[in-house]
């Protein structure tokens, strides 16, 4: 039987670990080369740019994660994110610095793979996605724009694209065909 220490732990999570330094990711586990599709060798070294959809979500919700990272001492929250094959899929991302006063320059992740409960049904634009990410925690329009740097009209002109791609009469409906229900 092998000895369980926290680098055995970290290997066999059953959850996608990762170590990152700047945004590089330092160390991962198999769980989140899996999750992703791709080997752990590969992501090694590799900016985290790597796993989402588009540079534009790299690099805004890169720019969300600091204040938010700082004031509560961790970050989380439900995303899309993109498999090495090009597959969007829902994702739940949890992370903590190791210096809350400097956020990106090393950290600690987790990624849960949520396709089991939770598809990406119709093809979304990287804002409408942003915008389906943070309707899923029930936040407001207003809410939502202070979040995004977007004014709470835009939000609700992103809401009435995604009611329309889902087909959906409402937003309690839009809401549950985002959760997957």
């Amino acid at each position: 039987m092998p000895a369980l220490d926290y680098q055995t732990a970290f290997h066999l999570a059953p959850i996608g670990l990762v170590l990152s330094r700047e945004r590089i990711i330092e160390d991962c586990n198999d769980q989140l080369a899996a999750i992703f599709g791709r080997s752990r060798e590969s992501l090694l070294g590799q900016s985290f740019a790597v796993l989402y959809p588009s540079p534009d979500e790299f690099e805004r919700i890169g720019a969300r994660i600091p204040p938010i990272m700082t004031a509560q001492g961790s970050y989380a929250d439900d995303r899309i994110m993109k498999r090495a094959n090009g597959e969007l899929f829902w994702c739940h991302v949890t992370g903590r610095s190791l210096d809350l006063s400097i956020p990106h320059a090393a950290g600690v992740w987790t990624f849960e793979d949520l396709s089991a409960t939770r598809r990406v049904a119709v093809e979304l634009t990287p804002r409408e996605r942003e915008i389906a990410a943070q309707l899923v925690t029930g936040k407001t329009s207003k809410q939502i724009g202070r979040i995004l740097d977007i004014s709470s009209r835009t939000v609700d002109v992103y809401r009435a694209r995604l009611m329309r791609k889902y087909g959906t009469g409402n937003a309690t409906e839009l809401l549950q065909r985002l959760l997957g229900n």
